[in-house]
């Protein structure tokens, strides 16, 4: 793909430890492919069912392994990684029914993209969460040592779902 150079590279910058290519390619040919795009490991040779076997080896050892496939013979490992990833205009149908995520484009900078919303998302969700247990907290440790009324307590509750609510709503920025 045009951008994959880029895109492996933002992978890298952005935690991914190792990008693994799995083809059913030639290893020459998946070998030179590899170095010109920055690919830290290569499996060549492959059938379907070796790049199955290989996807759970990876996933084995509570790694989150996420795999980018368009075809059919990908369809299999799609479905083993911890997230399967369909390029949705040159994927087939199988592969588009099989993954978890589809990119309507063929441009792994939008896998990047989709990964680092994913990331921000999760640190609003963490955040979020732990504002709402503080508040409990205190709320429910002040109305058991009477520093706060019933009332009080539960008007405190309901005002902070809305700033909950509020910071939720951060995940919409781009």
């Amino acid at each position: 793909r045009a951008n994959a150079v880029a895109a492996i590279r933002t992978l890298h910058e952005v935690g991914v430890k190792q990008v693994v290519m799995l083809t059913g390619d030639n290893r020459r040919t998946a070998e030179a492919i590899a170095r010109e795009v920055g690919i830290d490991a290569v499996y060549a040779d492959l059938k379907p069912e070796d790049k199955s076997r290989l996807i759970r080896e990876f996933a084995a050892g509570k790694t989150v392994v996420a795999m980018i496939g368009d075809g059919v013979n990908d369809a299999a490992a799609l479905a083993e990684a911890t997230v399967g990833v369909a390029m949705g205009a040159a994927g087939t149908d199988v592969a588009l029914e099989t993954a978890d995520v589809v990119l309507m484009a063929d441009d792994l900078e939008k896998f990047v993209y989709a990964m680092r919303l994913a990331k921000r998302n999760q640190r609003v969700v963490q955040q979020n969460l732990a504002l709402s247990v503080v508040v409990i907290l205190v709320l429910v440790t002040g109305a058991v040592l009477g520093k706060f009324t019933l009332p009080v307590a539960v008007i405190g509750h309901e005002l902070s779902e809305f700033i909950v609510i509020a910071s939720g709503l951060r995940m919409l920025r781009s």
